[in-house]
């Protein structure tokens, strides 16, 4: 029964730390649709999210709103040396962005934003065969930032933003009650909140050349969560239940760029995301109750980036065309990867359009992402006593993302 607790107890773990790789960087569609190249543009109000200096470029008061809507498809198949085939129940999520900024002089700009960079989940039919480890990981979070643009002179900016950060964590999955008959539900859910900081920085060496540098901090969330099981009458006393506490710690994000207009009517601009996933060595979970024993399990994430390429054509006087490429790596060591988070590196292009009326503005963009086939040989993931859960993970994903900003 101990055993049956302490697995429990991992998959709890595993979901937590697994639902950091789960970074949404799609939180403006003009930017989405430039491939998120937008560190050394940041002309509009997400520019709090991307480099919060580029809020110095802004007049007046500006309202932007809108979402992602993010379609992943992802297939199982083994474990190995099955070749079956086991298909992710579809989902679609849908993280919103809500900008505002207002230019209180020539050199000061304030600024509002609310988004979730930390979300998604993985949804996995009842039956299936790694049901023993998950069938449904989600985790979302909602940071609301305050940000504080500084023009320090016509080439130079600086950039402030603070961030409060509420997050909410839900995973279910069955356990084999083995040498017990049968099989029991386990499902943990919990929220927590926390604290974090970004600055960022805007120069302009000549005329039709920008480069920029911001920073995201790390923000850690305390989560209390709640254990519930169903199973046997006669196990309910000895299956998880009863509350748990845990933290988890977003990594840092550092972000370079440069922009160069070509010509009036044309824009290109490049940018590097280093993440620093190094930080998940390991997690801890603490189960108030004691008579279930705390967790402590390795992880061993390596940091890892982000390279984008964007463009934009003022193709008409009021109509905006755009394009981008990216390329992800992940951050996830085979012998880690499991189906809380299928993860592998990531190929992303995009296209994108913004229309102009009056003091209107439309801005809609696309983003496939094809995410490499990864076949694991030597995983230390286990679903069935000490059988590993070797096998070959695929999965694509449709992003559509939409922004509404009024110019009062």
């Amino acid at each position: 029964m101990k055993k049956l607790l302490t697995i429990a107890l991992l998959v709890f773990t595993h979901t937590l730390l697994n639902a950091g790789g789960f970074q949404v960087n799609e939180h403006g569609s003009r930017a989405m649709g430039m491939g998120g190249a937008f560190i050394a543009v940041a002309s509009d109000p997400s520019a709090i999210y991307f480099n919060p200096a580029g809020l110095s470029q802004l007049r007046g008061l500006k309202v932007m709103m809108g979402a992602t809507f993010i379609a992943p498809r992802t297939t199982f198949r083994g474990p190995s040396p099955s070749i079956t085939e086991h298909k992710m129940v579809r989902q679609i999520f849908y993280p919103i962005n809500l900008y505002g900024s207002y230019q209180l002089s020539d050199k000061i700009v304030v600024g509002l934003g609310l988004n979730n960079p930390f979300g998604l989940g993985t949804k996995w039919p009842e039956d299936w065969v790694g049901r023993f480890m998950a069938t449904e990981t989600r985790l979302r979070t909602f940071f609301f930032t305050p940000a504080f643009s500084y023009k320090v002179s016509e080439n130079i900016s600086l950039g402030w933003g603070l961030d409060f950060v509420y997050g909410q964590v839900l995973l279910k999955r069955k356990v084999d009650l083995a040498p017990f008959a049968g099989e029991a539900n386990v499902k943990l859910e919990g929220d927590g909140t926390g604290f974090g900081y970004r600055f960022g920085i805007l120069a302009k060496p000549l005329k039709d050349l920008s480069v920029g540098f911001s920073y995201r901090g790390d923000v850690t969330l305390n989560f209390k969560g709640t254990a519930e099981s169903q199973g046997p009458s006669q196990l309910q006393g000895n299956l998880p239940s009863g509350d748990v506490k845990t933290s988890l710690t977003t990594p840092q994000n550092f972000n370079f760029g440069v922009a160069y207009k070509v010509m009036p009517d044309l824009l290109l601009a490049a940018s590097l995301q280093y993440v620093t996933w190094s930080s998940y060595k390991d997690l801890k979970v603490d189960f108030v109750d004691p008579k279930f024993p705390d967790l402590s399990t390795p992880k061993n994430w390596f940091d890892s980036y982000i390279v984008r390429f964007g463009g934009e054509y003022n193709l008409l006087s009021n109509l905006d065309v755009r394009a981008g490429l990216l390329y992800d790596k992940n951050p996830i060591r085979d012998e880690y990867v499991d189906p809380t988070l299928p993860d592998s590196d990531r190929l992303g292009f995009t296209l994108g359009a913004g229309y102009k009326i009056s003091n209107l503005t439309l801005d809609f963009s696309y983003m496939f992402l094809r995410v490499a086939e990864r076949t694991i040989t030597n995983s230390k993931v286990y679903y069935a006593g000490n059988t590993p859960f070797n096998g070959t993970y695929n999965t694509s994903t449709h992003l559509f993302g939409f922004n509404v900003t009024y110019n009062f």
